[in-house]
């Protein structure tokens, strides 16, 4: 493999370069959301429908504890690649090291209360009836290994930040093969049932994290760390922070949405919505890969050229990968559009799930050829360092407009309105991002005096 440097962000041509950043992001993304998805399909058809809802229960706490490292290497990253295109190693290196320190302090600190208060948390999050015991074996084990995905997702979002995109794509595939292979084992195999998908969940968070401290240890990283990097300096933590906190309250918000998504469809429908929310649930993470790569590919060569001060790069940067975004979301929306119940026979046989899955499917995809743009516009906020338009805008749609909505369209039109909310939000946010982006690019990003 060639050696890649982080000045390539800034020098290479834009399209080639965000293909080069995307491609690997995407296929990472890729993998790891096939991960998901069959490992949902594996405990849906081996173990139970009920199981898959299960899982969907425990998901927004584990990940939201999880969500603190790829906050930290989020907002950290930012500050790295704008460091290193302004030529800054030492803040760079210090980035990293309070990085690593942050992560360790804040997942350790939530994992002993998370576990600690197990019996109460899994029915707040809507692991009530028959979901309580399977959700509750799930969460114990997976929550051991939660520190090491929380460190994997914090280094991932750095090795891109040093313009490495393969190894951070390697990073990605490593556990979500490994995970594959453990939950045939423990499942199929050794018959462990819930406490095998955990354990091979768990298993594959390690196998990540040993991935990512050879390739920090290794010559392939440009950010060697001494001790004396890894003590907290508090500018740097605050900078970190601050933007972070964008990414960390995505998140907040996901796990809030999952609390009230899985309680408000369990009061309609009872365990067969919450599967069928569970089934879409993935598939949202699944089918948006290529949109989600590209956003990932996007922000290291947008926060490296606004460090840089290269303002053109910048504007071609966000036109180039709306327009990559774009296309791939509307291949999207037109499958899933097409073949919603043949989808949903993959993950159960449950005739009842069956019968809702599909519908819902449609609804919740509905707009998905215009949210390139929101995605994007949030994108570039968070890249540029600017954290309050980014916060504001990365909670715009499901805080402002899709939480509220499944309070109260529900109320019209029953277990429909929660499928409907998401295409309502999804046009609302866009349009509001859009007009950020749009007075940003016209009164910030100047065109470069020759």
């Amino acid at each position: 493999m060639a050696k890649v440097s982080s000045k390539d962000l800034g020098t290479q041509p834009i399209g080639k370069l965000l293909i080069k950043q995307a491609v690997p992001a995407s296929i990472g993304i890729l993998v790891m959301s096939l991960n998901i998805l069959v490992d949902t399909i594996f405990v849906g058809q081996w173990i139970g429908s009920v199981a898959i809802a299960a899982i969907n229960v425990v998901l927004p706490v584990s990940f939201f504890i999880a969500a603190l490292g790829m906050s930290i290497g989020v907002g950290g990253s930012s500050i790295i690649s704008r460091a290193l295109g302004a030529n800054n190693n030492r803040k760079a290196l210090q980035t990293f090291g309070n990085q690593i320190t942050l992560t360790l302090l804040f997942t350790v600190a939530l994992v002993i209360p998370g576990l600690a208060f197990v019996d109460y948390i899994i029915p707040v999050f809507g692991g009530k009836g028959a979901i309580f015991d399977p959700a509750k074996i799930y969460y114990t084990i997976v929550l051991y290994g939660i520190p090491f995905l929380a460190l994997c997702m914090m280094g991932n979002t750095v090795i891109r930040a040093e313009g490495k995109p393969k190894f951070a794509m390697y990073a990605m595939m490593i556990p979500s093969v490994g995970n594959l292979v453990l939950d045939y084992l423990l499942i199929n195999v050794f018959d462990f049932g819930m406490a095998g998908a955990a354990w091979a969940s768990t298993g594959s968070y390690v196998l990540c994290f040993a991935f990512i401290l050879w390739y920090f240890l290794s010559k392939h990283s440009e950010l060697k760390l001494t001790e004396c990097y890894f003590r907290l300096q508090l500018s740097i933590v605050k900078e970190i922070g601050s933007l972070g906190f964008v990414t960390l309250s995505r998140q907040a918000i996901v796990s809030i949405t999952y609390l009230f998504m899985n309680n408000i469809l369990y009061d309609l429908g009872g365990e067969t919505s919450v599967t069928a929310y569970a089934i879409v649930a993935r598939m949202l993470m699944f089918a948006l890969f290529p949109v989600f790569g590209i956003t990932q590919g996007f922000l290291p060569i947008a926060g490296y050229n606004y460090g840089a001060m290269y303002y053109d790069r910048v504007r071609l940067t966000i036109a180039t990968a709306i327009k990559y975004a774009a296309v791939f979301a509307s291949v999207i929306f037109i499958v899933l559009m097409i073949f919603p119940e043949p989808i949903t026979r993959l993950f159960t046989s449950d005739l009842e799930v069956l019968k809702e899955t599909p519908s819902a499917m449609r609804w919740v995809f509905a707009a998905t050829p215009i949210i390139a743009v929101q995605l994007i516009g949030a994108a570039y906020f968070q890249a540029a360092g600017k954290a309050i338009p980014a916060l504001l805008l990365t909670l715009t749609r499901q805080g402002l407009f899709f939480i509220p909505l499944i309070f109260i369209l529900p109320r019209f039109y029953g277990e429909l309105g929660v499928w409907m909310s998401f295409p309502i939000s999804d046009i609302l946010s866009t349009f509001v991002t859009g007009l950020f982006l749009h007075r940003e690019v016209k009164l910030k990003l100047l065109p470069q005096e020759k």
